[in-house]
């Protein structure tokens, strides 16, 4: 029995010098670009310069336990010894180890207080976007604003586009349950509340692509709702605002697109709005989503492939290659590699196909059937639409268009 025992120890030591190293290897990632300690913005640095003093501080005083506890456990563990003399209480001692602690927390309140004070402002922002978040994704639209060449109000998902520079205000909210909106290189976290409209600053220093999570739990593909804020030079900015605001260009006439542009009409548009689309008829093809999504909103496709991601930015819309040269490109060219947007040669083609062919599949969105049939048969994101293969490859002819 006690070789068991000791068996069992000696085990438990293993396993816990195990956890231990894999905790300190993950912490050593190279590669991380939600890492919380490389700030790419002023909001970002505010939360950056209260959190490594703190940090430091808490470091010294639980490496300082640490030792107290392993000193205690080594030189008073049990080796037969008689109980020592029980004492009851050192008042000194207990008040002196209440006020030290009180008067650290207290230090860490004041600095904590400025910095959330500084992080409400928003009197001197000079740029509003509203995002709304929903099960899974994200949408941002930038209300007029004369002064960024925005003359018409500009609808887009996935990632959101910003100048360098400038002090940009987030005004969020959300059209079902509780989401959290999160890009740590730029700020904290807002939740994004229904009914309610939080506010968030961001401004990044230098041009690049800035991911982002969602981080309040809002159902089965929580894990799947990202975001990415692309920071641009101000010319590469109004580069942006003109493509998103030019007019709307039909398919070449008796191309695989414009068949494409058909199948869209007639699965597509229910939920999904391109501006400016038309119909056979000269009528202009406007979605329903509130008929057939259960939120009431689907992401509008003008100019989808402007980005570079789709589906909530669970899925890059560029191969890994294209991606990889955009994300790692220096901060001087990223504006060029991104305003090129997807090309048929750099299209992530089994990705989309695969959505196409079974979105539902690709992104959990119900448990099961009963969840569907609760919300009258209306799908919470994009059902499966029992395409062709044929059908597929005619949108994504059409799909490749809508830069």
């Amino acid at each position: 029995m006690t070789s068991v025992w000791i068996m069992l120890v000696k085990k438990s030591r293993a396993i816990l010098g195990f956890a231990a190293i894999s905790i300190v290897a993950a912490s050593c990632g190279t590669n991380a670009p939600q890492d919380t300690w490389q700030p790419k913005g002023p909001n970002s640095k505010i939360i950056d310069d209260l959190q490594r003093p703190v940090f430091a501080v808490a470091g010294i005083i639980g490496l300082i336990v640490a030792v107290a506890v392993i000193y205690t456990l080594i030189k008073y563990r049990d080796r037969g010894q008689p109980i020592p003399e029980q004492t009851h209480g050192k008042p000194a001692l207990e008040i002196t180890l209440t006020i030290i602690p009180a008067l650290i927390l207290a230090v860490v309140a004041v600095f904590t207080f400025g910095a959330i004070f500084k992080l409400a402002k928003t009197d001197d922002t000079e740029m509003i976007i509203n995002v709304t978040g929903q099960q899974w994704w994200w949408e941002y639209d930038y209300p007029t604003q004369n002064e960024f060449g925005i003359t018409q109000p500009i609808i887009s998902s996935g990632q959101l586009v910003m100048p360098v520079g400038t002090k940009v205000l987030l005004r969020e909210t959300s059209r079902d349950v509780i989401h959290s909106y999160w890009i740590p290189a730029l700020n904290g976290k807002r939740d994004a509340v229904p009914g309610r409209v939080q506010t968030l600053r961001l401004e990044a220093d230098a041009p690049g692509i800035y991911a982002g999570q969602c981080t309040e739990f809002c159902g089965l593909s929580h894990a799947n709702m990202r975001m990415e804020a692309v920071a641009l030079s101000k010319a590469d900015f109004a580069k942006w605002v003109a493509n998103q605001q030019a007019a709307y260009v039909a398919p070449a006439k008796d191309s695989l697109a414009q068949q494409g542009e058909e199948v869209f009409l007639n699965q597509c548009v229910r939920c999904h709005q391109v501006n400016g689309l038309m119909r056979a008829d000269g009528t202009p093809a406007i979605a329903a989503p509130d008929e057939n999504v259960w939120s009431g909103s689907a992401p509008n496709l003008t100019h989808l492939m402007s980005r570079n991601t789709f589906a909530g930015a669970s899925f890059d819309l560029l191969s890994k290659q294209c991606r990889d040269e955009v994300w790692n490109a220096p901060s001087d060219v990223v504006g060029t590699k991104y305003l090129a947007g997807v090309t048929e040669e750099c299209l992530n083609q089994k990705d989309l196909r695969s959505w196409l062919r079974n979105a539902p599949a690709m992104l959990p969105m119900y448990a099961n059937a009963t969840q569907l049939k609760a919300t009258g048969g209306k799908y919470r994101g994009m059902p499966y639409l029992a395409l062709t293969e044929d059908d597929i490859s005619k949108l994504v002819a059409y799909l490749l268009t809508l830069k």
